[in-house]
């Protein structure tokens, strides 16, 4: 393992995705079980897509309180039902929360009848409590959730909104065999904004691949900007990023 600080954002990097899943899942372990002990309760969110595989997969390994525990996800497709297999509430039940049964779920769900009552059902859901644990990840174009390059807003004054997707992310959605085409993946999307990630206590960024290097390397080097909207990342006080050896290669010496 190497470790490095930018700004404020600690970054430690594993030489492989697996050992980088599991000492991601052990940091978030640590952090939900102490803040169980310090509050009786926690509250949790839970990032989905392929660069989340491993980290769930030690996550369900790790003994944790989930009976004290209150589960959010990021985002979800407007218009995709909850069993469709893209859904990433249907990710979410069949990788964990079917087998460690929570306290409480909130999802997201973008096939409500009326999205605008939707957002401000779960809005007031996030922020009745603070977030204390929020596990994330980084897209190819920078993306935290579905806060795209164009869309994602550093002061934004919501908690979640409906975006458009931009190309880049509808592909990388196709590229990670999620949809049979590029046409077939939804236009829009419901998001927690960026003020919402960065509410949470603490933050854990799990960020493998080398296809996730370029966004790395413009999230660490680059300015804080919208334009990488992960690079807001090293103004949180408490912000892990956990990246393998191939999602650092633009990065290290």
């Amino acid at each position: 393992m190497k470790t490095l600080t930018v700004d404020q954002l600690s970054v430690s990097i594993y030489p492989t995705a697996g050992a980088l899943g599991k000492a991601a899942a052990q940091q978030v372990a640590l952090d939900l079980n102490e803040t169980v002990r310090t509050l009786g309760k926690a509250r949790l969110i839970l990032a989905t897509g392929t660069s989340q595989f491993q980290f769930l997969e030690h996550l369900q390994k790790e003994t944790l309180p989930w009976d004290r525990i209150t589960v959010f996800h990021l985002d979800e497709y407007v218009g995709i039902a909850a069993d469709h297999p893209a859904s990433f509430r249907h990710y979410l039940k069949t990788r964990i929360l079917e087998f460690v049964k929570p306290k409480k779920v909130f999802y997201l769900h973008g096939d409500a009848p009326s999205i605008a009552a939707e957002i401000e059902r779960y809005s007031a859901a996030l922020s009745k409590h603070p977030i204390d644990v929020a596990c994330i990840g980084i897209g190819e174009n920078g993306h935290l959730a579905f806060n795209d390059p164009g869309v994602a807003n550093f002061k934004d004054p919501l908690l979640v909104k409906k975006v458009m997707l931009d190309q880049e992310c509808r592909q990388q959605q196709f590229h990670e065999g999620w949809f049979d085409s590029l046409e077939t993946v939804p236009k829009e999307a419901l998001t927690l904004t960026i003020p919402a990630i960065m509410n949470a206590l603490r933050i854990c960024c799990v960020v493998p691949d080398t296809r996730k290097a370029k966004a790395v390397h413009q999230a660490l080097k680059g300015a804080i900007s919208e334009n990488c909207p992960a690079s807001v990342l090293r103004r949180h006080p408490n912000a892990k990023l956990f990246l393998d050896k191939a999602a650092a290669t633009l990065i290290e010496d």
